[in-house]
């Protein structure tokens, strides 16, 4: 049976450089060129990327806590006594009932800038929030929540309320007397649609001086101060 020679007195051409030697010096690369060993190139390791599979994150014999870490969550349905209507101000408060109370406000942020926020789950010191309307409850949505340490504070929340139905003709109405003109005007110039159209524009302007007489009441007095911008153009 034929055998190859061993080949110490051979020479091999180079598929790289195209130079000879010696033929038992000769190695083959991956990609089935061969080459000298010192022309030899390794594998690029990205050509062929070890799996990697996901960090762990849960213990095979944990024992879970008693008791749950203590968290701030979205408010339920229906999260306040009074039908709320829409939230002015948020504060986070802290030190609730001692001489060391501090608050904070929250920014209060629209929908898209809470739905671009990456991690809606991250933890730490509230300071922004996000109300969302619906027809039978209003949501308040913190970020970030709360961590171990401020879930321990409160929220002071500023909103206005919605007014109760009338029900019975004998019921008080659920308004403040500064709003009862404002009421009737405005019941009237509804009421001019349907029974007194060639009023209704009448009825619309007595509205809306009412409405703006009513609203200018619940204004907090208070000083302006304005300063003009200085500004240097030749220096």
């Amino acid at each position: 049976m034929a055998r190859f020679s061993k080949g110490r007195n051979a020479l091999m051409i180079s598929y790289r450089s195209g130079a000879a030697f010696p033929y038992r010096e000769m190695v083959q690369e991956w990609t089935g060129a061969w080459v000298h060993n010192s022309e030899f190139e390794p594998k690029q390791p990205q050509l062929e990327p070890k799996p990697v599979g996901a960090d762990p994150q849960g213990l095979q014999h944990a024992f879970p806590a008693r008791t749950e870490f203590a968290v701030q969550d979205i408010l339920p349905n229906n999260p306040f006594t009074t039908n709320t209507n829409t939230t002015l101000n948020v504060s986070y408060r802290q030190n609730y009932n001692t001489t060391n109370q501090s608050d904070t406000g929250l920014t209060k942020v629209a929908r898209d800038a809470y739905a671009a926020t990456a991690n809606k789950a991250a933890n730490g010191t509230p300071s922004q929030f996000w109300v969302q309307r619906f027809i039978e409850k209003v949501t308040i949505t913190i970020y970030p929540l709360p961590n171990a340490t401020a879930a321990s504070n409160f929220l002071s929340v500023y909103y206005v309320k919605r007014i109760q139905d009338a029900g019975a003709y004998t019921n008080a109405s659920d308004t403040p007397f500064r709003f009862i003109p404002c009421m009737i005007s405005g019941l009237s110039y509804y009421l001019s649609m349907k029974f007194a159209p060639q009023r209704t524009q009448e009825m619309k302007l007595l509205y809306e001086d009412e409405l703006a007489r009513a609203l200018s009441e619940d204004g907090s007095a208070a000083s302006t101060f304005i300063t003009p911008k200085t500004y240097y153009p030749n220096i």
